[in-house]
This record gives structure tokens, C-alpha cells and sequence, in this order.
């Protein structure tokens, strides 16, 4: 598996973001990979900070519907 880091975080805790929203931005062999809501949720927690590294199958956020 591809490991990565998280690039930037854009939706904190507590924000209801739709489908097609990105959540946050993962950087993996120097490409950018959004990681987008394919429905509308609330982030309930960000499990992970900005420059972290992180792995394949990781939790990234905690979210609710």
C-alpha cells in the first residue's frame, strides 16, 4: 500500500459540508488526492493533523449524516 501525508485539512469538526465537498487533501508520490463527502455529512472529528503521515485503510474523520 501507498503511504502519504495529509496536505491540508479543509473542513474542521463540526462543519455539514455536501457531496462533492472536499473534506481534506492527501499527498501521496506528488500528487494531490482529494478526499471528497459522496453525500452530505457532518465531520464529527479529524482524526489526523496537517503533515501527518498516513496509511492505506486509515481512519482520516469521524462523520455522521
Amino acid at each position: 500500500p501507498v503511504t502519504g501525508s495529509v496536505w491540508k485539512i479543509e473542513a474542521a469538526a463540526g462543519t455539514r459540508i455536501s457531496a462533492g465537498t472536499t473534506a481534506l487533501i492527501l499527498e501521496a508520490m506528488k500528487m494531490e488526492v482529494p478526499l471528497e463527502a459522496d453525500e452530505t455529512l457532518e465531520i464529527v472529528e479529524v482524526l489526523v493533523a496537517e503533515g501527518a503521515s498516513v496509511r492505506a485503510g486509515q481512519p482520516l474523520v469521524i462523520v455522521r449524516p
